[in-house]
């Protein structure tokens, strides 16, 4: 049963049109049942406090003005293309990854992409992965209240997209190994969306991360989309 006030509304459209917001439907004698809205809003609750801001830097990105109109077509035109079908492939658990040199629009690509997933209503988490890192590793210290290691994992696991910018500058070791191919795995099993960009082609990241890991982000986004040219940030001020 909702709590008391519940059925009277909450202040919140239902997402679904079919409730009055709380959550809850008032059938007869009374009786209340979940909405189907309920999940939703459950799990969107326990990813609270996830990175899932685009940066300022991107805010503003399109696929209609530079510098994504100067970026390799092909590439653009596959990135578009899964963008416009953000739901549908979420939903199937399809990812991208970015591979090429810096300063070729990686990261301006896979901005568009959780910018688009964001717009949908989608939950998405954005990391660099030495950001990433930072926050497991601070969860090996927290005390009663803070956030745990488990906590976290549940929420990056448990988000729309997966967003991870730089996979593979972090320094090798067997600790980051772990924690890279438990998050992807479990991603992988669940089918859930993971979106990458690396400096690193396929064999080099295997080398840096392990080839178990780099089979499961085949498995999840294909084969990599090459961007290889001249670093743009220093040509023309940025991507």
């Amino acid at each position: 049963m909702p709590p008391a006030g519940a059925a009277a509304g909450s202040g919140r459209a239902c997402p679904l049109g079919i409730c009055d917001g709380s959550g809850w439907i008032i059938g007869p004698e009374e009786l209340a049942r979940p909405c189907e809205c309920r999940a939703e809003r459950l799990r969107r609750a326990r990813t609270r406090g996830i990175a899932s801001v685009i940066p300022a830097k991107y805010r503003g990105v399109s696929f209609e003005r530079p510098p994504v109109t100067e970026i390799e077509p092909m590439v653009v035109r596959v990135v578009r293309a899964f963008s416009e079908e953000i739901d549908a492939n979420l939903d199937a658990g399809k990812g991208l990854w970015l591979m090429g040199d810096t300063g070729t629009g990686k990261t301006t690509l896979a901005m568009l992409v959780s910018k688009t997933a964001l717009a949908a209503g989608r939950t998405v988490a954005i990391y660099s992965l030495p950001k990433l890192l930072a926050r497991i590793r601070r969860t090996y210290d927290a005390v009663p209240g803070e956030e745990s290691y488990l906590a976290l994992f549940e929420q990056l696991t448990s988000v729309d997209l997966l967003h991870i910018d730089d996979l593979g500058v972090e320094k090798r070791s067997d600790w980051v190994l772990e924690q890279l191919y438990a998050l992807v795995n479990e991603r992988y099993e669940a089918q859930r969306s993971i979106l990458v960009t690396t400096n690193l082609d396929e064999t080099r990241l295997e080398e840096q991360i392990g080839p178990r890991t780099v089979s499961r982000l085949v498995e999840i986004c294909g084969d990599p989309l090459p961007l290889f040219g001249e670093d743009r940030r220093i040509s023309v001020g940025g991507t």
